[in-house]
């Protein structure tokens, strides 16, 4: 059974390993600071496994954004993601954001659109 819970702050050693099979990759050196500066974030866990994870940044204001929904693909086509998604909607808006964006590839826009995400116009610059 796959449990979705708020702001659970998982260490540092299960978001790496969630990071690596989801991503890729790495991830920052330490995700503490990310996670205290957030809105909020939702984590799905299997047991004690971290198996999920979306994080919510904000402006300070009415401004939510979704950022780094993943799930380890072992977990993949059992609705986590959307759980996920759903639960750091939930938690926006119970915080007081009014507005929740989200960036994603071209691939993804079939999931947004079912969590509720309408298409809008938007800019990107690339930094580095």
């Amino acid at each position: 059974m796959i449990e979705i819970v708020s702001d659970p702050f998982p260490g540092d050693e299960a978001m790496r390993r969630l990071w690596r099979v989801a991503w890729d990759g790495e991830g920052p050196q330490s995700f503490q600071p990310i996670l205290q500066r957030s809105l909020g974030h939702a984590a799905a866990y299997d047991g004690t496994a971290l198996v999920g994870f979306v994080n919510v940044a904000w402006d300070g204001g009415v401004h939510a954004f979704i950022l780094d929904t993943c799930v380890d693909p072992g977990y993949r086509r059992r609705g986590i993601a959307l759980q996920l998604v759903e639960r750091a909607a939930e938690l926006a808006r119970q915080r007081g954001a009014e507005w929740l964006h989200v960036d994603f590839e071209p691939h993804l826009e079939a999931f947004y659109r079912q969590c509720g995400f309408r298409p809008t116009a938007a800019g990107l610059m690339r930094l580095v």
